[in-house]
């Protein structure tokens, strides 16, 4: 049965994969083949895949050595495409990765291509990442369960990248600082390092950028839910993916928040991934926001 409808699964005729940059959620069909990331401290690395959150934590409070993150190889990315191959049976390939603008992901991909014999791989960069990767990989799994083509599960994909936001603050700039990515965020905040910036991934670059900010973490909470209101409009239908570091509660706080002013016919949780996590340091609070049904569901509507 998918996810999505409860139906049985169709004839595929397309696989997807995606990458590191995903924060998948059970309540979405996300449940494709990886190419990992890893984490590295020093001379000590860990993929994705193996590194819970919590030992994650545990490494950033007592290991003095700031970690980094680094991309998949090719050859991950290969396995990853021989994966959803193998377990479809079909030659065609989706591989949905984190926006180019933040990492070299779609690059190692792509030369994925001469790795991987006789398999059709298309790649599309979701020009995101975290909650706003798994809405697009949702839709292309989707697409892909119910027996759709590519061109199809292309279109819906891009439906829903073009119609979803991603708001996430941080309660110290220190990691993204650590981590080269502060970039934009910095120059909007200038010298007052003491706020707490929201931040979005722009859509015209694929990079980190500040929409806002306020004077306190919870602050930084209530300014996020206030963001998602501006760009869809008070009494808008929402779709809600939320993301947390070392508080979970700090999503429930979020979507108490949303309720107030939006139906929200679908909401989903997720502790962010260890490599995503050493970007934006131990406390963060993340959404991704959009209007109303998936794309698919407001065709059958017509």
């Amino acid at each position: 049965m998918t996810q999505e409808t409860g139906k049985p699964p169709q004839k595929q005729h397309f696989a997807v994969a995606t990458d590191g940059g995903l924060d998948a959620f059970e309540g979405l069909n996300n449940a494709v083949p990886v190419a990992p990331f890893s984490v590295n401290f020093g001379d000590k690395s860990f993929r994705t895949d193996e590194i819970s959150r919590a030992d994650l934590f545990r490494e950033l409070e007592t290991n003095p050595q700031h970690p980094t993150s680094s991309q998949p190889t090719p050859q991950e990315w290969a396995d990853a495409i021989r994966q959803a191959t193998s377990t479809t049976d079909v030659p065609q390939v989706l591989a949905v990765t984190i926006s180019a603008g933040l990492s070299g992901s779609r690059n190692a991909a792509d030369q994925a291509r001469s790795v991987v014999e006789g398999v059709d791989i298309r790649l599309h960069d979701s020009g995101t990442l975290s909650a706003a990767q798994a809405f697009q990989v949702h839709a292309a799994q989707t697409a892909a369960l119910r027996g759709e083509s590519l061109e199809t599960a292309l279109e819906w994909v891009r439906a829903v990248q073009k119609e979803t936001e991603l708001y996430f603050t941080i309660e110290t700039l220190e990691y993204l600082r650590r981590g080269g990515r502060i970039g934009r965020v910095q120059a909007t905040l200038g010298g007052l390092l003491n706020l707490k910036p929201v931040i979005t991934v722009d859509k015209a670059t694929g990079a980190y950028t500040n929409v806002s900010r306020a004077r306190s973490y919870k602050g930084g909470i209530e300014a996020v839910g206030q963001q998602v209101t501006r760009t869809y409009g008070e009494g808008t239908p929402l779709r809600v993916g939320l993301l947390y570091g070392t508080v979970r509660e700090d999503t429930d706080m979020l979507l108490e928040q949303l309720k107030g002013r939006h139906p929200i016919v679908w909401s989903g949780a997720v502790g962010i991934n260890p490599v995503l996590n050493v970007h934006t340091g131990p406390r963060a609070l993340g959404v991704a926001a959009a209007p109303g049904k998936w794309p698919w569901e407001r065709e059958n509507q017509k």
